[in-house]
């Protein structure tokens, strides 16, 4: 099979790219820029374009497909040469049911938990040695790559993001697996750039619902109205499975799952459901509640979700993705709740699209009641990328309802400002889908003051 990918360096693009070759396709793609990690996996396997940009050359009528990454524009020259030759486009979801289409997919939705439910069921699969096929969306302890794709495995556990599928097919790519096991974690609007309104958003998930196949199960948590409405309305052919959060003590800042008492490594309400929804997927898959608990207490994570940079005497540095009001808001509640004696510093910075729109700005009202001190940081150069208006710190007071929030637009005074906080028996959670304007938060992490007289 003659494979060529236009955009290869995108997140999830590479790892296909790198999944097929390994399955020995013929591999070939091309981009106009390609940052790390992507551009040292493909040179590792071969699959680097020599060189960057768009060439019409590339596609030739005896490829067997071509697979078209979000990144590339309509009127890509590589893309119009497919379509004037009619070689087949797919998108990388499109691709990835044509490649498991004989295959058991369980489908992980949801707007928030869905890289760290996918993630535990992973864990656990691995954990006893089960052979399965995957596609999740950060790099995982004991993964080589985020896509693994066999003749072999039985399986395959899809974490389903409800963004679009690429440039010429606007369906979002949830839509497109056809699950016979899935799971919602929850509805909390997002991509307002797509999805004008919250209804038009929680029409998504209900077309997804009717994506499932005949007879299969959806995993549903019962803590969201909204979605509990949307899976009560439904006339789907499925069976409809709640889940909502399990027993659990917390002792000296670690969550110990009942009733046999298992020590986590993970805390938090929202991770304490994304388990339970793991936990039932995994029974759908012969793994029984005992088996679940014995695999889960060894996991750590998913990569930079409540990722632990620093503990040192009664200070935890944390960074973690989140971006969107609901997760935002449980990060810091869960964060809070483990440590009620510490004192918390919360910083957000704001990097989507949805979150530096003005009119979807005050969807993050009361988010971060529960930090001590909240601070929001936004890189204004993001604003000149993206060609928005920038916020004033009064419009972000505002709309996050917090006359007291500190507000930064340049990286290096925030970093001033944290350098001079003692952070003894206080927590310092930093959480982005971006990179803080290049700050290295684990250099950060190490040089914080931690003095013992309180913050």
């Amino acid at each position: 099979m003659r494979i060529h990918f236009i955009a290869i360096g995108g997140s999830a693009m590479h790892n296909l790219a790198i999944a097929l070759h390994k399955k020995g396709y013929r591999v070939t793609g091309s981009d106009d820029a390609i940052f790390e990690p992507s551009s040292s996996r493909l040179a590792r396997h071969g699959l680097l374009p020599e060189e960057m940009g768009w060439d019409e050359a590339n596609i030739t009528a005896d490829l067997d497909a071509v697979i078209l990454g979000m990144h590339a524009l309509t009127d890509n020259p590589e893309l119009l040469k497919a379509q004037e030759l009619g070689v087949k486009i797919y998108s990388y979801p499109e691709y990835i049911y044509e490649q498991t289409k004989d295959k058991l997919r369980v489908v992980i939705g949801g707007s928030h938990g869905k890289t760290t439910i996918t993630s535990m069921i992973l864990h656990v699969l691995n954990f006893y040695e089960r052979d399965f096929d995957y596609l999740v969306g950060a790099q995982l302890a004991g993964f080589d790559t985020m896509v693994k794709i066999t003749n072999e495995a039985p399986l395959i556990v899809i974490e389903g993001d409800e963004y679009l599928a690429s440039p010429i097919d606007r369906r979002p790519k949830f839509h497109l697996y056809k699950a016979n096991l899935a799971v919602i974690s929850g509805i909390a609007w997002d991509h307002i750039n797509v999805f004008k309104t919250y209804a038009d958003y929680t029409r998504q998930f209900e077309l997804f619902i009717d994506t499932i196949e005949p007879g299969g199960k959806l995993i549903y948590c019962s803590a969201d109205k909204d979605l509990e409405a949307i899976v009560k309305n439904s006339k789907a052919d499925i069976e409809k499975i709640a889940y909502a959060i399990p027993a659990h003590v917390v002792k000296d800042g670690i969550t110990y799952l009942l009733p046999d008492e298992t020590p986590l490594k993970v805390f938090g309400d929202h991770n304490l459901m994304n388990l339970n929804a793991a936990k039932s997927i995994c029974a759908e898959l012969g793994i029984d509640s005992k088996q679940f608990d014995a695999a889960i207490g060894s996991f750590t994570g998913a990569a930079k979700r409540l990722e632990l940079l620093l503990s040192e005497a009664e200070t935890n540095v944390y960074k973690d993705f989140a971006h969107s009001p609901s997760k935002l808001k449980a990060t810091i509640e869960a964060v809070k709740a483990q440590f009620p004696n510490r004192k918390l510093v919360a910083c957000i910075e704001l990097h989507t699209f949805s979150s530096l729109n003005k009119d979807f700005l005050v969807q993050y009202a009361d988010t971060m009641s529960a930090a001590d001190i909240a601070i929001v940081y936004i890189d204004k150069k993001t604003f000149q990328h993206k060609k928005l208006d920038p916020f004033t710190k009064i419009d972000v007071q505002t709309a996050f309802n917090c006359p007291g929030l500190l507000f930064f637009d340049n990286s290096e005074l925030l970093k001033e400002y944290l350098l001079k906080v003692n952070f003894y028996r206080s927590n310092l959670l930093l959480m982005s889908s971006g990179n803080f304007g290049g700050v290295d938060l684990v250099k950060l992490a190490r040089e914080l003051n931690i003095v013992e007289q309180g913050i």
